[in-house]
């Protein structure tokens, strides 16, 4: 994708700090810092979501920032990590190109992750379940590319 700053940055057109790279994912730093070592997995194919790709993909890229955790771990000695990766404006996706942040965290370093827990019924609980299961038998999860 023309626009696309992970694109370029895949291109050799923008400058990253590279922690690794493979065929299919390079593991930059991440410019807009939380803590020291926070580093973004990136695709390098253009794929916008998590949704938009395959489960090869999806495996790859998590296999690489769990390999990137443990440098991180190692380098930094965080008191504990986090993997984040967002899909869509509402999910907090800011670049749409499917990326994954491993940032390390610290004790009051400022970073909140914090949700309304909403506690459905266990019987709709067991509705959204079944939907779900529903999806997954009829094939769903084959998206390309």
């Amino acid at each position: 994708m023309k626009d696309c700053v992970f694109c370029n940055i895949v291109k050799g057109q923008i400058s990253a700090q590279i922690v690794y790279e493979d065929k299919l994912a390079l593991a930059i730093m991440d410019i807009g810092q939380v803590n020291p070592g926070h580093t973004l997995v990136i695709s390098k194919q253009h794929v916008e979501t998590m949704m938009d790709t395959n489960e090869d993909l999806a495996g790859h890229l998590f296999r690489v920032a769990n390999r990137v955790a443990k440098a991180i771990e190692m380098a930094f000695s965080p008191d504990g990590m986090t993997i984040l990766q967002a899909n869509k404006p509402a999910g907090f996706q800011t670049v749409s190109h499917l990326h994954l942040h491993v940032l390390p965290r610290h004790k009051d370093d400022g970073v909140d992750l914090v949700w309304p827990v909403k506690n459905p019924a266990l019987n709709l609980l067991a509705e959204y379940a079944a939907k779900l299961r529903k999806n997954l038998l009829q094939g769903s999860t084959s998206v390309n590319p």
